[in-house]
C-alpha cells in the first residue's frame, strides 16, 4: 500500500485493539468496534507556512494527515471549498460573523466526496473489484463516481425516498443500483444481505470502512486556514450518521497536538424533531442513543434512527463544549429558502437543518454577540429542488 509515513494503522475505538492496514480493513475483527486510522505525530512536524505555501487545490494538500499519498489517491480534486461570509445572516443572528463552508461545490455536490476518495482509494489498494454500501442518498452517487473512476464495480442501495438525481447519477456513473421499499434501514438491510452473499465486496459504508470520517475531517482543517487561523467559536454540523462532526473533532485535536491551534471550537449537532436521536440522548446526559422507533422527517440525509458511531458523536459535542439541537421540518425548510433568498447560497433540505438549528441556537442565546459562527453547507440544493419548489407552491408562492 502506498501510504504516508506518519500513517502507522489502524486502532478500534472500543477495545484498544491495533491492526495493520494491510491486514484490516473493516471493523475490529475482536469486538466488532469502529476502526480509526492512527498516526505516528511526532513524526509530523508542519507549520503554518507549510499550508499557506502550497495551492488551495484540494484536500489532499493535507496529506501528511491522512492514510494515503496524493500520487496514489482516487480524486477528482474534491475540497478546497469556499468559505462565503453572510453578512445578512450574520445581522439576524445577532453574532459577530456567519460563514458558510459550502460543500455542495464537491464533484458529485456534496461533502461525501470526502469520504468517498479516501474510502475508494483504500478499496482500490486493498485490490477490490467491487465496492458496496447502503445510502440514503449521496454517498452512493459519490461511491458510484469514485469507483468509476478507479475501474472498480460498484453495488449502491438505496431508499425508495432516496432523490432523483442521485438514482440518475448512480447509473450514469456505472453503478449497480438497488432501490428498496421503505427507508434506510430496509436499505441497509438489504445491503446486508447482499454482502453475505458477496464475500468479495468491500464496503464503504459509513464507520464500516474506518476512512470515510478519514476524509471528513479535512474540512475542519480548511475551516481553520481560511479563518486566517483563528479557531471559530461554533460549528454547526447537519447530524445524521455524525461522520462529518467525529472527523472535524478529530482533526481540531489534531491540529491541536500539532501545536498549529490553541483551542478547538464548540461542535453542534443539529437534526430535525421528526428524527433525533443524538438531540435526545445529549439532552439526557446519556453516553449512547436509543433507536428512534418511527423516525418521520423530509430531510432523508439525516434520517438516521440509529447511528451506530453516537457515543462517539456525542463525546466531540461534550468534549467541545458544544451540543445539540433539533428543529421542525418547516423551520428547516424556511431556512433553506431564506439563505437562498438572502445570501444566494442553495442548500438541500437535510443541509439547511444546519442553518435552522444555527437560528434556534441564535434564540437561546448559545452564541456572544461577537462570535463566529460556522455552518456546514453539506451539498448543493438543486439535487432536492423539487422539495424546497414544493414548499413554496403550498403556501402559493
Amino acid at each position: 500500500m502506498e501510504t504516508t509515513d506518519a500513517f502507522a494503522g489502524l486502532e478500534c475505538i472500543d477495545c484498544g485493539e491495533t491492526f495493520d492496514a494491510e491486514e484490516g480493513t473493516h471493523r475490529c475483527d475482536g469486538c466488532g468496534g469502529i476502526l480509526d486510522p492512527t498516526y505516528d505525530y511526532d513524526a509530523i512536524d508542519l507549520e503554518r507556512e507549510d499550508f499557506e505555501s502550497r495551492p488551495f487545490d484540494s484536500m489532499w494538500r493535507y496529506q501528511e494527515l491522512l492514510p494515503f499519498t496524493r500520487e496514489s489517491a482516487v480524486t477528482m480534486d474534491e475540497g478546497a471549498t469556499p468559505l462565503v461570509d453572510c453578512a445578512k445572516l450574520a445581522d439576524q443572528l445577532g453574532v459577530g460573523r456567519v460563514v458558510f463552508k459550502d460543500e455542495g461545490r464537491n464533484p458529485t455536490g456534496t461533502f461525501k466526496d470526502r469520504g468517498q476518495t479516501v474510502a475508494v482509494t483504500a478499496a482500490s489498494q486493498h485490490g477490490a473489484s467491487d465496492v458496496a454500501l447502503a445510502s440514503a442518498g449521496n454517498a452512493g452517487q459519490a461511491a458510484a463516481a469514485y469507483a468509476g473512476r478507479a475501474d472498480i464495480d460498484s453495488h449502491v442501495f438505496l431508499p425508495a425516498r432516496a432523490g432523483f438525481t442521485n438514482k440518475a447519477m448512480v447509473n450514469v456513473h456505472g453503478g449497480d443500483m438497488t432501490v428498496v421499499g421503505g427507508r434506510i434501514g430496509d436499505a441497509g438491510a438489504a445491503y446486508d444481505d447482499a454482502m453475505a452473499e458477496h464475500d468479495d465486496w468491500y464496503s464503504v459504508k459509513t464507520f464500516v470502512t474506518p476512512y470515510r470520517h478519514e476524509g471528513k475531517k479535512t474540512m475542519l482543517y480548511e475551516i481553520i486556514e481560511q479563518l486566517e487561523w483563528e479557531v471559530p467559536d461554533a460549528i454547526v454540523y447537519p447530524t445524521g450518521g455524525g461522520v462529518g462532526i467525529v472527523g472535524m473533532y478529530k482533526a481540531a485535536r489534531e491540529f491541536e497536538q500539532l501545536g498549529l491551534i490553541d483551542e478547538i471550537p464548540a461542535f453542534y449537532a443539529a437534526q430535525a424533531t421528526g428524527c433525533q436521536p443524538i438531540v435526545e440522548a445529549f439532552e439526557a446526559g446519556k453516553d449512547r442513543h436509543d433507536p428512534v422507533e418511527y423516525p418521520d422527517t423530509i430531510c432523508g440525509g439525516i434520517e438516521i434512527p440509529d447511528p451506530g458511531a453516537s457515543p462517539w458523536i456525542l463525546e466531540a459535542l461534550r468534549e467541545s463544549d458544544g451540543g445539540a439541537v433539533a428543529t421542525d421540518d418547516e423551520e428547516i425548510l424556511e431556512a433553506a429558502i431564506a439563505v437562498a433568498k438572502g445570501e444566494g447560497l442553495e442548500m438541500a433540505p437535510t443541509c439547511a437543518a444546519a442553518a435552522s438549528g444555527a437560528w434556534e441556537l441564535g434564540d437561546r442565546g448559545e452564541f456572544d454577540e461577537d462570535a463566529t459562527v460556522v455552518i456546514l453547507n453539506t451539498g448543493t440544493g438543486n439535487k432536492d429542488a423539487d422539495v424546497l419548489r414544493s414548499h413554496l407552491m403550498g403556501k402559493g408562492i
